[in-house]
């Protein structure tokens, strides 16, 4: 039996944070005038499409419309701008955190478990989010720099990539994987939550759901100041009080 550490990773946006830290990132950058204001009016249709739930298709079209506009002017701007940035939408959005899962981890630190973050925002910016929550590691994706720049090179942290990420993390703090726990909102989590012993679809995309019932994965839902368990029962789910 490994004489590691338990661990418990979670995804951040949607899961951890109530929003996006990425979009966030997007808007503070309009407003820090880095970013075109003026092709920033084409996601806010977007995302505005999206909130009202126009098509099936409008939350990706809306996130296609803004990574455009981010690749687009992320090249020549300041590691200080960007660093700034981070730190405004820190400021705002570091307590808007979902009931639920903040309290597991604090919950799972007096247990013991290491706590992991792995998310596809900027690792700037998640560095930031994993300080202020004390988190023991955290990964999120790479923008190249050249003198003090950025220069539109960029490794995103994608779906498929996070299991070999979680290897790495898992590695590096010598934890074990026995016991382990997974939290993850969408289809984009799917990888991630298959590879540990307690995966939790929370507040799950369509995509999300229907692959922990075939798994026979937990699902929690929170809601206004409700939080809902279903737990797998012959192919369906029963909530549990």
């Amino acid at each position: 039996m490994s004489s590691g550490r338990p661990f418990a990773v979670f995804d951040i946006d949607g899961t951890l944070i109530r929003w996006q830290l990425y979009h966030a990132l997007a808007d503070e950058l309009v407003r820090q005038g880095h970013l075109d204001a003026a092709g920033f009016e084409t996601v806010r249709a977007a995302r505005m499409e999206w909130k009202k739930r126009s098509g099936t298709n409008a939350y990706a079209a809306y996130e296609a419309a803004l990574v455009e506009l981010v690749d687009g002017g992320i090249t020549g701007i300041k590691v200080q701008d960007l660093q700034s940035a981070c730190r405004s939408v820190i400021a705002e959005y570091k307590d808007q955190v979902y009931t639920y899962t903040r309290d597991l981890m604090q919950q799972l630190r007096a247990q013991n478990y290491l706590l992991f973050a792995i998310s596809a925002s900027q690792m700037e910016i998640v560095q930031l989010f994993a300080e202020y929550y004390q988190l023991d590691d955290y990964g999120g994706s790479i923008y190249e720099v050249q003198d003090g720049h950025f220069t539109g090179t960029k490794t995103i942290l994608k779906s498929e990539q996070k299991p070999k990420y979680l290897e790495r993390l898992v590695e590096r703090n010598q934890a074990t994987w026995e016991g382990s726990i997974a939290v993850g909102d969408s289809e984009s989590d799917i990888p991630m939550l298959e590879r540990v012993a307690q995966p939790i679809a929370f507040n799950p995309t369509k995509l999300l759901f229907d692959k922990a019932q075939q798994q026979g994965w937990e699902v929690v839902v929170e809601r206004k100041n409700m939080i809902y368990r279903l737990e797998p029962s012959d192919g369906s789910y029963q909530l549990k009080a």
